[in-house]
């Protein structure tokens, strides 16, 4: 990891470190104290499972993506991809760095370029679908009780959901219409030509036209292979479902039985969308809030509502960070790449 990249870590840490002392401002350092000795480890530990669930899976997809095409690529370099991912999304604006960072991680393999960057794109192909369609059936579940409680979050919800579903009719477009596509591309792409150099431009958009020919070439031949993709679906149904419900699982450790488990992880659904409108990296400030005004017409108790937050943000966030960080320092195993041979 760079030196930027640290210096970025630890300003996300003292941020998210600051965020939780000012959440604490009006909440008695006693009340807390006995709120987190009286916690029900044992839901606590089903909401740690679920985040290690959640982590697993994905690094089960990364492999069986790869191992479709590569040999001898072990789950432990699939699981470091996801792990690295995690990192790269939390220091980074808008998660823009995971994609990167996880294509860092198969090249240190030995995985051809071109071919990790397809898998890459498949994966994150289906599971923007799924977000997708998760999205839209938390909004049928919770919208309105959004709209009615929180009338300002009901607007960040509904252009979340507008934006990714912009990124999925893109990718769908890439993959069914590649030829519509790059026409379209290259008039959107034309204003950029008007603030960079004339050779800058050129090379920005073959950058382009390829990603879309890779993305193309790897639906088409994920397309003959249903079985696969069916799979490949119902792993990131699972592993989002594991995800979506770590809220619920915080609020039973805190003795909140009687709550609604579609309801709260509807609303968390949003939240998740919420979070990725923030360029802040990790969401930050916008994610704590988020969380509170959602579930505080669930967790009565001030304390046990930021206490829930705290947690929320540690398994969901820091703890991504950190096992990150460690997979940075794992020694990736080699791979038969019959691409890389070639060359």
């Amino acid at each position: 990891m760079s030196r930027n990249n640290k210096i970025t870590l630890f300003t996300m840490v003292t941020i998210g470190i600051a965020i939780i002392a000012y959440s604490l401002r009006d909440v008695k350092l006693s009340v807390l104290i006995h709120d987190l000795f009286t916690l029900n480890p044992w839901w606590i530990l089903v909401a740690f499972l679920c985040i290690c669930a959640y982590l697993l899976i994905e690094g089960v997809i990364t492999k069986i993506l790869v191992s479709n095409r590569v040999e001898h690529f072990t789950f432990k370099d699939a699981l470091r991809v996801p792990l690295v991912e995690q990192l790269f999304n939390g220091i980074t604006p808008f998660s823009s760095g995971g994609q990167p960072g996880q294509l860092i991680v198969m090249l240190q393999t030995g995985i051809d370029g071109g071919r990790a960057s397809s898998a890459l794109l498949m994966k994150f192909v289906v599971y923007q679908g799924m977000i997708v369609i998760n999205f839209f059936i938390s909004l049928v579940i919770g919208f309105h009780f959004v709209a009615t409680k929180l009338h300002f979050l009901a607007l960040f919800v509904l252009f979340g959901f507008l934006i990714h579903l912009f990124v999925i009719v893109g990718l769908l477009l890439i993959m069914y219409w590649p030829s519509f596509t790059k026409k379209l591309s290259k008039l959107l792409f034309h204003p950029v030509k008007w603030f960079i150099k004339d050779e800058k431009f050129y090379s920005m958009r073959e950058t382009m036209y390829s990603k879309i020919d890779n993305l193309f070439e790897e639906s088409v031949r994920i397309g003959r292979q249903p079985k696969l993709l069916l799979k490949i679906v119902v792993l990131t149904f699972f592993q989002l479902l594991f995800y979506y419900l770590i809220p619920y699982f915080i609020m039973l450790s805190l003795g909140y039985t009687g709550i609604n488990v579609i309801m709260v992880t509807s609303l968390h659904i949003m939240i998740v969308m919420i979070i990725s409108l923030f360029p802040i990296p990790g969401g930050s400030g916008g994610a704590e809030f988020s969380f509170e005004s959602l579930f505080h017409s669930f967790i009565s108790s001030n304390s046990k509502l930021v206490l829930a937050m705290i947690i929320w943000r540690i398994l969901t966030y820091y703890f991504g960070m950190a096992a990150g960080a460690c997979a940075l320092l794992v020694k990736p195993d080699k791979v038969d790449d019959p691409d890389n041979r070639i060359k």
